[in-house]
C-alpha cells in the first residue's frame, strides 16, 4: 500500500515542477521584474530594434505586432503595423490581444508605456546602452518567448566576435572622432549612447563625450573647435532605419550610392564638412560613412558597422 500512497505526492511535485518551469520570471533593463505564466507566444514590438532582437533570439513566429521600420529580417515586413515607436497606435496594439509588449524606454513615451500597463498589458522595456547589453537582451527575448536554445548561441557568438574585436583594438592609438547622425539638425551621441560604446571598441574617442543627452544637438561651431581627426556619418538619402534614442528619421537627400543588403542607402551631409578645410578631419581625408542600419539599431548586426567603424579609424591612423 505505500508506493500507491506515494504516488499522489510524486504526482503533485511532478506537476509543481513543470508548473515552475512554465512561469517565466526576470527584470527587464529598467529593473523592473517581468512576469509571465508560461512563454509569450504574442508579441508585439515597439521598436525596430527589439523587432531584429526578437528574430535573433528564434521569436520571430511569436511577433504579432510591429512599428514602421522593423523591416529586418525581411520576413518582419509582414508583420501587423501598429504606428511609429513615437507614437504608436494603443488600439491596435489591443486588439492583437498581446501576452507581452516589448517597448524602447528612450524611444517610447512615458505615458504610452504607462498607458499599456494600465490597460492590463504586460510591458517588458528594453535599453541597451552598452554593447554587452545586446546579447544579455537577447537572451531575456529567449526566456521569455520560450526559445532560450537559439537565443542563447546567438549571444554566446556575438560577444566571442566582440571580444576579438576588442582584443584586436584595444591597444591602438585613439582617435578623436565626431560621430555625425545627421546633418539638419547636426545632431551627434553622447557618452551614454551605445554608439559611444562601438567607438571606445574602436580605440576612438567621441569628440562630445561629455555631453549629458543621447542624441544632443550641436552646432559647426563646437565641431570645429574639438578639431576631430574623423568624422563618422550615417546619414542616409532614406528614412532612417531608427533614429538612435527618440529622434525624428531624417529627410530623403542625394548623393554617392552605397549598397546595404537588398536596399541603397545614400550618404549625405559628409560633403558639408569640405570647406573646413583647417578641420584635421577634412585635411586627412578621414570622412567616413556607415549605413545607420549598422550603426544606429542596437543588434547583432552593430558588430557589422563595428568593423567597418574601426577600419576607418586605422586609416585615420595610417593617414598621420
Amino acid at each position: 500500500m505505500y508506493p500507491f500512497r506515494v504516488l499522489p505526492l510524486a504526482l503533485g511535485l511532478i506537476c509543481l515542477i513543470a508548473t515552475a518551469r512554465a512561469e517565466v520570471s526576470l527584470q527587464d533593463d529598467t529593473g523592473a521584474t517581468i512576469r509571465l505564466p508560461a512563454a509569450a507566444r504574442r508579441i508585439v514590438s515597439l521598436a525596430p530594434h527589439i523587432t531584429e532582437n526578437l528574430y535573433a533570439a528564434g521569436a520571430g513566429a511569436r511577433l504579432v505586432g510591429a512599428v514602421d521600420y522593423s523591416d529586418y529580417p525581411d520576413a518582419a515586413n509582414r508583420i501587423p503595423r501598429v504606428g511609429g515607436y513615437s507614437r504608436p497606435d494603443l488600439e491596435a496594439i489591443v486588439a492583437l490581444k498581446p501576452d507581452l509588449v516589448l517597448t524602447w524606454q528612450s524611444g517610447n513615451a512615458d505615458a504610452v508605456v504607462s498607458r499599456l500597463k494600465s490597460l492590463g498589458l504586460t510591458v517588458y522595456q528594453s535599453q541597451p546602452d552598452r554593447l554587452e547589453d545586446i546579447p544579455a537582451g537577447i537572451e531575456k527575448m529567449g526566456r521569455l518567448a520560450g526559445t532560450e536554445a537559439v537565443a542563447n548561441k546567438v549571444a554566446a557568438d556575438f560577444r566571442l566576435r566582440l571580444a576579438n574585436l576588442r582584443k584586436q583594438y584595444a591597444a591602438r592609438a585613439s582617435v578623436p572622432v565626431f560621430y555625425q547622425v545627421w546633418h539638419r539638425p547636426l545632431l551627434t551621441v553622447g557618452g551614454d549612447q551605445i554608439i559611444s560604446d562601438v567607438i571606445r571598441l574602436c580605440g576612438g574617442a567621441n569628440v562630445f563625450a561629455a555631453l549629458p543627452d543621447k542624441a544632443p544637438g550641436v552646432s559647426v561651431e563646437a565641431v570645429l573647435a574639438a578639431n576631430p581627426e574623423a568624422i563618422v556619418a550615417s546619414g542616409m538619402g532614406r528614412p532612417s532605419a531608427e533614429p538612435p534614442q527618440g529622434k525624428p528619421a531624417p529627410p530623403r537627400g542625394a548623393a554617392n550610392a552605397v549598397s546595404v543588403g537588398a536596399q541603397q542607402a545614400t550618404p549625405v551631409g559628409l560633403e558639408d564638412w569640405h570647406k573646413w578645410k583647417q578641420m584635421r578631419a577634412v585635411s586627412r581625408g578621414n570622412l567616413f560613412f556607415v549605413p545607420s542600419d549598422l550603426m544606429q539599431r542596437p543588434t547583432p548586426r552593430l558588430l557589422d558597422g563595428a568593423e567597418q567603424l574601426c577600419r576607418h579609424l586605422e586609416t585615420a591612423r595610417g593617414r598621420r
